[in-house]
């Protein structure tokens, strides 16, 4: 369920398309739109639109529905609101694949060189790799938020991320967690190569340098038996235990109250989760999760220069329809960063290296929801280290730990191939 707000406007919502999740499809949302921050308020875009493309976790087990939901709500946004790149309309590729199954994203990839895309979204990919040789031999940048695969994370060449490495969450945790002077931690996380490898080569030995116990589980991709999974972690009773990743919001929900039910009362950490939040009331006070952006649950802590456009993209979220929460948020985040990012740098050529180079000489850029961004550096594709840690506090309500974005350590971070 996704709590819905006083602040969504009454206007018209226009018909939500509705895309085969086994090939590519084609969202153009350049018609007539009234959905906006107020009736008639936006300009909309016009013209030939835009084409970029969308690697969607939208099939096999590891599921992702919330991407969808954002890409609709920024396109409808984009194009209806803020008059497009240049005055010109988004087009999203959107297409579907497996992250088990790598040849879903190479597959995707040929696809988006046959369309002419300018660039390709990284819609939380944990096999983004696979495309890489294909998109950076036709000129396609890679662009994202978060790199879920540490191999595509790991290389700065023709590629840009919005937010912090996936370490950085990690380490950022790990931080509050020994300043807090808890020292057990017990993580599970779906069974995939890229879950394994991060808990190898970054957990473990970090947790043996901040003397933190750190412990690993693993459920099947498909989802797991929530109350055998809830009695392993909390075995041992750790200082916290929870989600190192979850693919979807319905994983953390269900968790969390397993947690619950087999007694645990440590501090779950519910990864980038938002709705267990809601559905567990008062059972959720003291769960962490974490984020590279404002979310709708901490909008009284958020900073004025964003405040109002986490209420935008909860509204555009909430009238997508589908699954909300982080990935909802998320991916509706990206593409509005890509968009006024292209604007911000005055690209008007519109191609993949012209696209790539407008992005990486972006410098104190104000984000849409998140920290000002400088990109563009030699060793990383990131362009930030800045994340935020969220602690329930209350009734749907979460408040930053520390009160605002966490810096995780330079030092811990250079241990990592292009976390810095």
């Amino acid at each position: 369920m996704r709590r819905r707000t006083g602040r969504v406007f009454a206007a018209a919502v226009a018909a939500a398309c509705v895309f085969s999740v086994v090939s590519c499809s084609s969202d153009d949302d350049s018609g007539s739109g009234s959905t906006g921050v107020a009736e008639g308020s936006g300009t909309a875009a016009a013209g030939d639109p835009i084409r970029v493309g969308l690697f969607n976790p939208s099939q096999g087990p590891g599921t992702q529905p919330g991407v969808t939901t954002g890409k609709d709500a920024a396109v409808e946004y984009i194009n209806n609101q803020i008059g497009g790149i240049n005055g010109r309309p988004i087009e999203v590729i959107d297409c579907g694949i497996d992250q088990t199954a790598p040849e879903s994203t190479i597959s995707c990839a040929n696809q988006f060189v046959q369309a002419g895309v300018v660039a390709a979204i990284d819609g939380y990919n944990s096999e983004s790799q696979a495309a890489m040789p294909i998109l950076t031999s036709a000129g396609i940048p890679m662009v994202g938020q978060i790199p879920f695969n540490t191999a595509t994370g790991a290389e700065a060449a023709n590629r840009v991320y919005f937010g912090p490495p996936a370490a950085a969450f990690l380490v950022g945790f790990m931080q509050s967690l020994k300043a807090a002077e808890k020292e057990s931690l017990t993580l599970a996380n779906a069974d995939l190569p890229q879950a394994h490898q991060v808990f190898d080569t970054l957990m473990v030995p970090l947790g043996q340098q901040l003397q933190i116990d750190v412990k690993g589980v693993y459920y099947p991709p498909a989802g797991p038996n929530y109350t055998a999974l809830a009695t392993t972690l909390a075995d041992g009773d750790p200082a916290a235990a929870g989600l190192m990743t979850s693919a979807n919001e319905n994983n953390c929900t269900k968790l969390s109250q397993s947690l619950r039910s087999v007694g645990y009362q440590g501090t779950m950490f519910m990864a980038a989760c938002t709705e267990f939040i809601d559905t567990m009331g008062a059972q959720a006070v003291g769960a962490q999760t974490y984020s590279p952006i404002w979310q709708p649950p901490a909008l009284d802590s958020a900073p004025e220069e964003v405040k109002e456009n986490v209420q935008i993209s909860e509204q555009y979220v909430d009238e997508a329809g589908g699954s909300g929460g982080f990935y909802a948020y998320g991916m509706f985040a990206t593409l509005v960063d890509f968009v006024n990012g292209l604007n911000t740098a005055g690209v008007t050529d519109f191609t993949g290296p012209s696209v790539l180079a407008g992005l990486k000489g972006l410098i104190d850029f104000q984000s849409f929801a998140g920290p000002t961004l400088t990109c563009g550096k030699e060793t990383t594709p990131n362009c930030t280290t800045e994340m935020l840690l969220f602690e329930v506090t209350g009734d749907n309500k979460t408040e930053p730990v520390g009160g605002g974005y966490i810096t995780p350590n330079p030092e811990v971070l250079k241990m990592i191939p292009g976390a810095i």
